[in-house]
Order: structure tokens, then C-alpha cells, then sequence
């Protein structure tokens, strides 16, 4: 028989990061597929309305709330707790690499141990994060480099990554896309979670705590 026990598993600050990162990926999403294509009549312009710019000005606020997330999510993976912090996310230990062989075969239906789930992120999720986060970088370095063109920083940033705008804009446009498939991926496996090992993934979010297993004998 297997009994759960609660346990503490991310801080306040992994939370509003989160949550954060959800709001400006929405906000980004939405205002970017106006500013690519506009669906209203672009005359309003010069009417007394401003939507292209009312969007340009939204998705520069976005992105200006999805860097901070950004820069809090660097904290703690350097200085987060035990299941935040980088070295706990990477297939760098036998253990760790154990752990994500055993997830891949999971989301194949090949394995199935619950005393297997860990109480941060397995290690197949915390890689896709760390490299989600890497592309968050580009994409950082790619917005800022579009809406400041001018900037000294961000223009010697711009042409060493990117080269020229065109170039940086088609870069933004297709991580965008990553961001979407990612972020449907991710719920879609967090739900799987949730239903295969009642692990409280889903509610951990909000309170912070998850449900370890235990294994009664």
C-alpha cells in the first residue's frame, strides 16, 4: 500500500514567477500575432486611435514582465532551494539520469513505479525548462534589440546573435511558435501527472506543497 505525505516543495517566489510567466506569454502571444497582422482596420490610426500602437505598447509591458520572470527564475536556479536550484534539473548524476530514462518510458506507458516521482520536477521536465529557458534569453535579447534599436547594448547584442533586424524578427517570430507548442505540451503532460500520480502538480503550484509517496509495508 502507498501512503502520501505532504511536503514544501516551491517557494512564493517560484510561484509568482510562474504566474507572471503565464500572464506575458499571453499578453506577448496575442499582442505579437496583431503586430505580425493586424485584424482591424489599421485607418484607425490616424482617426484618434492607435491600436497598432495601443498592441506595440501592450507587448512591450509584456515583455518587460516576461524578463523580470526571466531574472527571477536565474535567481533560483543559483540560489532557489533544493528542487529549484540547476543541478537538481539536469541528467548530470546517475541518479538524475536514471530518473529521466524512467520519465521517457513513463510518457510511453514502459514504466510505471510511483515511488519513482520526485518532489521537483523529474529530470526529462527540468531539462526542457532549462532549455526553454536558454530560448527565453534569444528571446529576450531579440525583443529588446527590435523595440530599441537605437540602444548601444542592445544593438551590439542584436548583431552579434542575430546580424540585422530581418534577421532577429524572423528569430522572434519562430520562438514564439517554440513558446506556444511548449506551453501546450506542458499542460497537457502536467495533466498527465496529475491523473497518473496524484501527486498534487497542478495544486503545488498555487500552495507550494506536493504529496510525496511513501510505500507502507
Amino acid at each position: 500500500m502507498i501512503y502520501y505525505e505532504e511536503k514544501h516543495v516551491w517557494s512564493i517566489l517560484l510561484r509568482l514567477y510562474h504566474w507572471s510567466l503565464v500572464i506575458a506569454l499571453i499578453a506577448l502571444t496575442v499582442t505579437g500575432f496583431y503586430i505580425n497582422s493586424p485584424w482591424t482596420q489599421t485607418t484607425l490610426e490616424g482617426a484618434g486611435h492607435y491600436p497598432i500602437q495601443t498592441m506595440r505598447n501592450i507587448h512591450g509591458l509584456a515583455g518587460y514582465l516576461f524578463t523580470a520572470a526571466i531574472l527571477v527564475r536565474l535567481y533560483l536556479l543559483l540560489f532557489g532551494n533544493r528542487q529549484e536550484r540547476i543541478m537538481s534539473m539536469l541528467p548530470l548524476t546517475r541518479r538524475n539520469l536514471r530518473n529521466m530514462i524512467n520519465a521517457v518510458r513513463a510518457y510511453f506507458y514502459l514504466h510505471d513505479d510511483p515511488t519513482e516521482v520526485r518532489l521537483g520536477h523529474n529530470i526529462l521536465a527540468g531539462t526542457t525548462y532549462i532549455i526553454t529557458f536558454v530560448m527565453a534569453l534569444f528571446q529576450i535579447a531579440g525583443g529588446f534589440y527590435l523595440r530599441l534599436p537605437e540602444n548601444t547594448f542592445w544593438q551590439t547584442v542584436g548583431v552579434t546573435l542575430f546580424s540585422n533586424q530581418q534577421h532577429a524578427r524572423f528569430i522572434h517570430h519562430l520562438l514564439m511558435w517554440y513558446f506556444i507548442i511548449f506551453t501546450v505540451v506542458h499542460v497537457y503532460l502536467v495533466i498527465w501527472n496529475e491523473l497518473k500520480h496524484r501527486d498534487g502538480v497542478i495544486s503545488s503550484i498555487l500552495s507550494g506543497n506536493k504529496f510525496r509517496p511513501r510505500r507502507i509495508k
